[in-house]
């Protein structure tokens, strides 16, 4: 999922459980713009810094424990990735969309359009 720096969400990628949501990333950016891309841990890459720099935004994203090289981010916008949890969290209030009921995807993203939607207007 992507998320504005008020933590609404603005785009949704459904995949496995087994595939990991760094691979999403390129299709989640494209065509955005912005200042600075906020990530966790998980979202270190190499590849990833570089859409992220060619975007013209600034990658703060703290580096994985033993990376041969370290990147520096700054801490006090890393804080700011509180808003992009909380709006996990309004999401999984639906327990719809936290317990994931449908079998089918197109029937979740559709709920995940409708979940979002609701937490737009809060």
């Amino acid at each position: 999922m992507l998320a504005d720096a008020l933590g609404r969400p603005l785009r949704f990628i459904v995949t496995a459980g087994q595939v990991g949501d760094v691979t999403q990333s390129p299709a989640l950016l494209e065509g955005q713009t912005g200042g600075a891309v906020l990530a966790d841990k998980a979202y270190d890459s190499n590849v990833l810094r570089a859409i992220i720099a060619q975007i013209g935004a600034i990658a703060v994203i703290p580096s994985n424990r033993t990376p041969k090289v370290v990147f520096p981010h700054d801490a006090i916008v890393y804080k700011q990735r509180s808003r992009i949890e909380q709006c996990f969290n309004h999401l999984k209030h639906c327990r719809r969309f936290a317990t994931r009921y449908e079998r089918r995807t197109i029937h979740f993203i559709g709920f995940a359009f409708l979940a979002a939607a609701m937490d737009w207007l809060r």
